[in-house]
């Protein structure tokens, strides 16, 4: 465990130092404390993390430099992160800058070898008053000595313990499972011993772990399943660390490799979460793991995947492709490709057989059969390529369902005019041509009524048959003026029964629900 204090600055530029490494994408900001408002409400600007750490600091203006900038960082991969941040808490507070209020900013860097914290605080404490930096470097190494060595030789025995709750059945798989713990485990002398930070914490004779193995079938099926993971994200990351990061991070599998750093000869995955060890060539071949590629392949890769599928199936859709292409963690939309945080567009010819296909796809949906019903979705669909639409689908039961209530509506004496019941009834009624349709856009129906033999004249307009007047007494000679009034009823001036003035009519009751009001 090394704790390295780096140069004051009066400006805080290690913030700008390691919001650059962020930036980067070989850090991040895992911790952030006592900046009041500042990075709540939305991610601070490292020009606004630098004027509080100032702000902060000028209550105290004889402290000329005030940052206090400080590397924590162990050998390897021996602690985790998270460990290392505890421990870096821990230390903070004995070295007097953990007190309640003190601002602190934690970034955690990815461009080593092993894990390292970076810490950005100011000199001056909450009171106002130097934080003691007296004899600060010695004290710094006593203050390691005494927070590893409280209890290092108790959390060793512990997750020792728990080392031995997995399913493994070789020595070399346990040590697999401690290096992920961060020990180092090695035989000697038909003794077993644990490791770290270059101290011994406890032993174990060899000849007890032959008690410890579990010999059994493999899971299979968990193995098929971290295979898949492992194959969709070896596809999403450029390098096999940015691999261990996520396969930890995301599904507490730890990759552990054999051999040279630049080229491994095998692998074990310690599966934390079912507390089992797989060897790494039975889930998936080494060299297949570590097939990295840049953005620019894997978008050739999936580009030329995608231009398989549509010579396997000339027909397939965006949906279609879509699920094919969830193992690629990528996905189309509007001719373009998007994987991982980039996007390029496809070849256009692609591009546009996807739309076609959708296209046809809609006008499928209606399961059209008449050459009309073609014809009208077709046109309306933009769908030029009639040859490839499939005219054999049967219609479904939903579809004579809706014959059958349009057909109620038609036979019902009391509707003299269609239309409106048609209409509220959910469909638009389209005149094409000859043939009138009713169709439900939502439901994705098209009913040809000529073709159904509807009779179609009931769905225009036409008057009510007025009811014979009751016979009127014949009237007096002697009373003109009422022979008069009569005559002039019987020229239909009056107001009456359904005159087409009374209720709006305007004319063109063909054109109220054709294709030109239609809204898609």
């Amino acid at each position: 465990m090394i704790a390295t204090i780096l140069p004051t600055s009066a400006n805080f530029h290690a913030v700008m130092y390691n919001e650059r490494k962020v930036a980067k994408g070989v850090a991040r900001l895992v911790e952030i404390k006592n900046f009041k408002g500042v990075g709540v409400l939305e991610d601070a600007t490292p020009a606004e993390l630098v004027a509080y750490l100032q702000e902060y600091s000028s209550v105290n203006r004889k402290i000329q430099k005030a940052q206090f900038h400080l590397a924590v960082s162990c050998k390897g991969h021996e602690m985790t992160e998270e460990e290392l941040l505890e421990f870096t808490h821990a230390y903070l507070k004995e070295m007097g800058y953990g007190e309640e209020g003190q601002p602190l900013l934690v970034y955690s860097h990815y461009d080593t070898d092993n894990t390292h914290l970076h810490i950005v605080t100011s000199r001056v404490g909450p009171n106002g008053k130097k934080i003691n930096d007296h004899n600060e470097r010695r004290r710094s190494q006593e203050v390691i000595n005494r927070i590893l060595g409280n209890d290092a030789k108790k959390k060793a025995e512990r997750d020792f313990e728990t080392a031995k709750q997995y399913t493994f059945n070789s020595f070399a798989q346990f040590k697999a499972i401690m290096s992920t713990m961060g020990y180092q485990a090695y035989e000697k002398n038909d003794t077993v011993y644990i490791k770290r930070g270059g101290k011994v914490l406890t032993t174990m004779p060899y000849a007890d772990f032959n008690d410890l193995y579990k010999y059994g079938k493999t899971d299979t099926a968990r193995a098929m399943q971290l295979r898949s993971i492992l194959m969709k994200y070896r596809d999403t990351c450029a390098n096999k660390e940015e691999l261990k990061k996520e396969m930890k991070a995301k599904f507490g599998v730890d990759i552990v490799f054999f051999g040279k750093k630049d080229k491994p000869y095998g692998y074990i995955l310690v599966d934390h979460s079912t507390k089992a060890v797989f060897h790494g060539a039975r889930v998936l071949a080494v060299d297949n793991l570590l097939d990295f590629a840049t953005p620019e392949e894997r978008f050739s890769r999936i580009e030329n995947f995608i231009d398989s599928l549509l010579h396997q199936n000339p027909k397939i859709t965006q949906s279609e492709i879509y699920k094919k292409l969830r193992p690629y963690h990528a996905y189309i939309k509007k001719g373009i490709v998007y994987f991982s945080g980039h996007s390029s567009p496809l070849k256009q010819y692609m591009a546009d057989t996807i739309d076609r296909n959708n296209r046809i796809n809609w006008v499928e949906s209606f399961k059209p059969q008449t050459q009309a019903e073609l014809d009208y979705l077709c046109r309306i669909g933009k769908v030029s390529r009639k040859d490839l639409v499939d005219v054999s689908a049967p219609k479904q039961q939903q579809w004579q369902d809706a014959v059958r209530d349009i057909r109620t509506i038609f036979n019902d004496p009391d509707t003299v005019y269609v239309r409106p019941a048609i209409r509220a009834a959910g469909y638009k009624v389209i005149k094409d041509g000859d043939n009138y349709f009713a169709v439900d856009f939502s439901r994705n129906i098209i009913i040809d009524l000529t073709e159904q033999g509807f009779n179609v004249s009931r769905l225009e307009w036409q008057k009510k048959p007025r009811q014979q007047a009751k016979k009127q007494q014949p009237q007096k000679q002697n009373k003109p003026v009422m022979g008069h009034l009569n005559k002039f009823r019987d020229l239909g001036v009056g107001r009456g029964d359904n005159r087409e003035w009374e209720v709006g009519y305007k004319g063109k009751y063909n054109e109220i629900d054709d294709e030109n009001s239609l809204k898609r």
